[in-house]
């Protein structure tokens, strides 16, 4: 087979010797392996851009279509929760039997084209509709992604590369906040929506142009000769890792409060600040985009870091984190002065998405090599049924609960409730560490 023009002709410090006893596995140059983590990087970019310009957007659209908090809530939550947690397992079946690649440049055309389709919704019912097409489409991506940069890093680098690919999260909310945001006040949330849809086709292109898959377990140096397990096999095996269990619920409740301020903050600062849709969206960018991007790497890398005396350290940091930002919430949501505002929130910002890079990791190394897409749609399954099918309708629901005695002031009471979800995932990230590293061992043996 004619060698691909991206791959190096040298082989890297991580290209292993020779696997199940057939020809030696195509070596990848580090260059090449940090141009396939970017592309990866911006596929999530693209994913949280379509995903979460619902954000920024909802004020509008609650306007137009004349709905409650809890039905904004619903399209945030579980309309597209539902198909995006639920699909990600039978995708990441077939992705563990078929290129990854294809996979995921699929996924992202598919739901890239749903996301343009919103911006044709005459009804709300048909913009729900639309949205679970987008969960449809995302659901190819993540487990994918993950199995594949598992084959181009080494357990020692992979929660970097993993933050380092979850980074795009922060980047996709930052466009999505501050373009939707300036888009939305002069063009309107339709036009958000088209542009929105766009760069994704020309992404799925460029992925099928320029990477080619790699060969499942070379990085370490491990044979794959075994045909992929049933999604029941799977399931009991990670049922029997206590250490998955904890941390996999941990990452929901620790993603609740934030996937609550991404469907509601711009409500927030609309009602408690009086601010218009544009400067809602520069905040809002900056903090999610600037300060969760440059948070959701430095914790990965910490974790690696740490990690190289004791495994468990993946799952200490981001107790550490929680309590770190904890203190910070009420005073973001219940202060009066924007300035102090904006500035208590610079630090839940940094950590709201910091267990990604460790969860990710710890996933990949907790099971065999042809149970990694399912394992980590299986982690998403859990975290996104807690955090992002729940948060936005239940806040929005209290937030109607609360409105008819504090207006539209409500929202802030409401957001509070992260913070004890917040602890709940520090409690189950302890619990996940008592048994981690042991978890890991067996792996060997599976």
């Amino acid at each position: 087979m004619q060698q691909d023009v991206s791959v190096a002709a040298d082989r890297g410090p991580t290209d292993g010797p020779i696997v199940g006893g057939g020809a030696a596995a195509p070596g990848f140059s580090r260059p090449y392996r940090t141009y396939v983590l970017v592309c990866m990087m911006l596929v999530y970019v693209v994913n949280y851009l379509d995903r979460q310009i619902l954000g920024i957007l909802n004020p509008q659209i609650r306007a137009e279509f004349h709905v409650t908090n809890w039905q904004i809530g619903l399209l945030n939550g579980p309309v597209f929760a539902l198909m995006y947690a639920t699909l990600g397992i039978p995708i990441a079946i077939i992705a563990d039997r078929v290129n990854r690649r294809n996979v995921i440049a699929s996924s992202l055309a598919l739901f890239s084209l749903m996301t343009f389709l919103s911006a044709f919704s005459a009804r709300f019912w048909q913009l729900m509709l639309t949205r679970f097409g987008t969960g449809v489409g995302e659901a190819g991506t993540s487990p994918s992604v993950n199995s594949v940069l598992a084959d181009l890093y080494p357990p020692q680098q992979r929660a970097s590369a993993l933050a380092f690919y979850s980074a795009g999260l922060n980047i996709g909310l930052l466009i999505a906040f501050f373009g939707g945001g300036w888009i939305g006040e002069h063009y309107g949330w339709r036009v958000a929506f088209r542009a929105a849809g766009i760069p994704g086709f020309v992404l799925a292109l460029l992925l099928l142009a320029t990477v080619r898959e790699p060969q499942r377990g070379h990085v370490e140096s491990l044979a794959d000769t075994e045909p992929a397990p049933s999604i029941w096999s799977v399931a009991r095996y990670l049922a029997s890792q206590r250490s998955f269990l904890w941390m996999s619920v941990g990452t929901g409740l620790s993603s609740f409060g934030g996937y609550a301020a991404i469907a509601f903050n711009s409500a927030f600062f609309q009602a408690a600040h009086h601010l218009s849709l544009h400067v809602i969206g520069i905040i809002l960018a900056l903090l999610a985009g600037v300060a969760g991007a440059i948070g959701t790497y430095l914790f990965g890398v910490f974790a690696d870091l740490f990690a190289k005396k004791d495994v468990r350290w993946n799952m200490h940091i981001l107790i550490w984190a929680t309590f770190v930002g904890l203190p910070f919430t009420p005073i973001l949501y219940l202060s009066n002065n924007l300035t102090v505002a904006v500035a208590a929130a610079i630090i839940p910002s940094m950590i709201g998405a910091c267990f990604i890079g460790p969860a990710y990791a710890m996933t990949q190394a907790l099971v065999p090599l042809r149970m990694r897409a399912r394992s980590a749609a299986i982690l998403l399954f859990i975290l996104n049924i807690i955090g992002l099918a729940l948060a936005a309708p239940i806040v929005g629901k209290i937030s109607d609960l609360l409105e008819p005695m504090l207006g539209a002031q409500s929202i802030r009471y409401a957001l509070l409730t992260g913070m004890l979800t917040s602890l709940m995932g520090a409690y189950c990230y302890w619990q996940a560490a008592r048994t981690l590293k042991a978890d890991i061992a067996r792996v060997s043996g599976a």
